[in-house]
Parts: structure tokens; sequence; C-alpha cells
């Protein structure tokens, strides 16, 4: 039996053109995904050594700060080897008068505070100062005709500032009012 119905032949071409228009829209939205998959794998490769890249700057910046911690006083160490020498040097001494070894104290320490002082560290010597509360801590007051109440009128102990920053401070004795 064969069908004259032109409205069927009709029907029939139009579903054969929409299945074709389909397959069409079909291919085309599977070129599209696989399209968007391989951009997604690029970009997840991409993120991936990203994040390798950034764990490995972690690990270095870690390991180069451990190295800066372990050898920051090198520089000081070395300045201070030359005093560390001098002691040596003047304890291997047999004999000798008392002036030559104060003598010899003296430029040791002299040599020890110009290490200092490279390094930031200053001396608070506050004789003959007003009290400075936040640098000086009196110990005791005692009379000191000529001397206005509150100067120091004698050090105990010098104190210590590194680079602005109080270390220790002075240990005085305060002229009394």
């Amino acid at each position: 039996m064969h069908n004259n119905d032109p409205q069927s032949h009709e029907e029939a071409h139009d579903q054969g053109s929409s299945a074709e228009s389909s397959t069409s829209e079909l291919s085309s939205l599977q070129a599209r995904v696989a399209e968007l998959e391989a951009g997604n794998a690029e970009l997840r490769e991409t993120v991936l050594r990203e994040k390798a890249e950034i764990e490995n700057q972690r690990r270095r910046l870690h390991r180069d700060v451990e190295q800066a911690r372990r050898f920051a006083n090198e520089k000081l160490l070395n300045e201070l080897l030359p005093v560390y020498d001098g002691l040596e040097s003047g304890l291997a001494v047999e004999g000798g008068d008392i002036a030559s070894m104060r003598e010899g104290i003296s430029l040791t320490l002299k040599s020890l505070l110009k290490v200092a002082e490279n390094n930031g560290m200053s001396q608070i010597d506050p004789l003959g100062q007003p009290l400075d509360p936040d640098r000086h801590h009196a110990v005791s007051m005692v009379d000191a005709p000529g001397k206005a109440a509150g100067t120091v009128v004698s050090v105990l102990q010098k104190g210590y500032v590194l680079n602005d920053r109080l270390l220790r401070p002075a240990l005085v004795a305060v002229a009394k009012d």
C-alpha cells in the first residue's frame, strides 16, 4: 500500500528535516562540550602547576627564613672575634704589671663597645642629668649639696639602648630634695 496523502508526505519530510536539525544541533553541542572539557582540563593543569609553584616558593621562603634565623648573628660574632682574641692573649700573658693589664682590659673594653655601637647599641651614662624614669632606675636617694633634687649623682650600673629601644635601664642614685 502506498500513501498518496500529500499532508502525510510533508509531515514525513518535516520529521526528517527536524531529525537532521536535532542531529546537527546534538553534534554541535557535543563539540562544544568536548571543547569546554578540553579547556577545563587545561585550566585544571594550570591550577595544579600554579599550586605546585606556590608550594615550592613557600618551601624556599621557609628555608631562607630558617637560614636567616640561624645565621642572623654572624656579622656580630665576626666582629666580636678580635675582642675574644684580645682577651685570650691577655690571659695568656704570664706575670706583667697591673698598669699594663689595666691598659689591655681598657683597650679590650673599647673594642667591645665599638662592636656594640656598630650594631646599634649605645650606653646610657646619665651622670649629672635629671632622672628619666623611662631610661633610669633610681635605687637610692642621697644628700648631694649643690645638686638639684632628682639629678643623677652616681651611676651604679650603666644602661643600654639598642636602636632607640631600651635594653637595660641605668641604675642610679639621685639627689634628695
